[in-house]
């Protein structure tokens, strides 16, 4: 295994850089630099050196055992002054150690995850957390990384193989000390899992949503005030505003976050029929990006309008300009009258939707899971026809437990066996 070394901390000028070294020789390579380290996880202040004796910098280092590092291997931490030139020069000098490459990236994850010290959920959370932008997005990256998801796939791994392992007993090992009749406990257990593989699926598309963030389309006729109520939530002039009906061609997208969460609000085309051919593909635009939202938000002048858009039950609506009808509940994005109140509808909406996520934030997670809800529902089938199509059960069972294995990275085929031996004392 090579040793490697990287920047740790993000490049560019910083009060503090941390350059990460790991692998066999992460410790050797610390004694070249420093000349003497400080004990396993205990920060010292040493002075760094080239290979000719010349001057890098005055750094804080630290070291970590086999076993007790960020990726599982002997490693060196040096928390540099962080100038871009500092930084240079150092990683110059690991360059120049016999043994020593530069990491390629994600590598230094991808060590702790063959060590072990990280599950393949762990490791997306990881990258989530790093890409997190809102309270909420963080919070849920933070779950998974602690290693909720893994907790559970490891909880509904040991039901499947303890009832593979009574099903295998029964088939394999006539013996008094075995049950005679396990297609009860194999049931139940059966049962379990999929009880709890359908809550997590329920809020996979919560989940999913608080990590990509929600859609919010603003919809109503053209000149409702749809992109001065855009404008005025984003703070910014971020769509054109004018009198002329149909300014708005495209879909203009507003990164934002409400509440602690990731929200994009979307200025629509105002909808109508309409001659021309331009403005006729904006229209059609907005009528499928509007249906595809979380939410919309319908804005109107009072009067009764056909937008050709369902509103569904959670869907907002206003009455607009306010400022210049004087009419009761209307709300005004020129004068900011009503804004703290769309902002807390729209909060309202998204904090419960958000509420019911799981820790199912991934399509690739969504599919293992409901890849193996199809297999204990074939065991279960298979069960109830007797004891004679125990094996076919069984393999359904084994397939379910590599399906969600398949979700941290892990296959191990041969637990089923453990399980029997230290369950049923064969061979005594």
């Amino acid at each position: 295994m090579d040793t490697i070394f990287a920047l740790a901390s993000a490049p560019g000028k910083a009060g503090v850089a941390v350059v990460r070294v790991s692998g066999p020789a992460a410790w050797t390579a610390g004694h070249a630099l420093a000349g003497s380290l400080p004990e396993p996880r205990v920060a010292g202040l040493r002075r760094l050196t080239d290979d000719n004796g010349g001057f890098l910098d005055e750094a804080l280092v630290l070291t970590f055992e086999k076993g007790r590092s960020f990726t599982g291997e002997e490693a060196v931490e040096l928390h540099l002054h962080g100038s871009t030139a500092i930084v240079r020069s150092v990683l110059s000098a690991l360059a120049d150690i016999d043994g020593l490459r530069p990491a390629e990236p994600g590598e230094f994850t991808r060590r702790a995850m063959d060590n072990g010290r990280l599950d393949l959920a762990q490791v997306e959370a990881l990258a989530d957390l790093i890409e997190s932008e809102t309270e909420a997005q963080r919070r849920q990256a933070l779950q998974v990384f602690s290693g909720a998801l893994g907790s559970r796939v490891e909880e509904w791994r040991t039901d499947l193989i303890r009832a593979a392992s009574l099903l295998e007993a029964t088939i394999d090992f006539a013996d008094e000390d075995v049950p005679v009749d396990v297609s009860g406990e194999v049931v139940d257990l059966i049962e379990r899992v999929s009880a709890e593989l359908s809550s997590e699926l329920a809020g996979f598309q919560s989940a999913e949503r608080v990590r990509a963030g929600f859609e919010v389309a603003i919809v109503g006729a053209p000149n409702v005030g749809k992109s001065t109520l855009l404008n005025a939530l984003a703070g910014r002039d971020a769509a054109i505003t004018s009198d002329v009906a149909g300014t708005t061609r495209d879909v203009i997208e507003v990164r934002m976050e409400i509440g602690g969460l990731a929200v994009t609000l979307l200025d629509t085309a105002g909808l109508r029929s309409t001659e021309d051919k331009v403005e006729a593909i904006g229209v059609e635009r907005a009528r499928s990006r509007a249906a595809g939202a979380d939410l919309r938000i319908f804005l109107g002048d009072g009067g009764e309008t056909d937008l050709d858009v369902v509103p569904q039950p959670e869907d907002l609506r206003y009455v607009t300009k306010g400022d210049l009808t004087g009419a009761e509940g209307a709300i005004s994005a020129v004068t900011g009258d009503g804004l703290d109140r769309v902002i807390s509808d729209i909060r309202k909406v998204l904090e419960g939707r958000a509420a019911g996520a799981g820790l199912v934030t991934r399509e690739r997670h969504r599919l293992a899971m409901e890849a193996g809800r199809q297999a204990l529902a074939a065991a279960r089938g298979v069960v109830e026809q007797g004891p004679d199509l125990y094996d076919v059960a069984s393999e359904e069972l084994r397939t379910a437990i590599r399906r969600l294995d398949s979700l941290i990275g892990r296959v191990d085929v041969e637990a089923v066996l453990d399980e029997i031996f230290s369950s049923f004392c064969l061979g005594k």
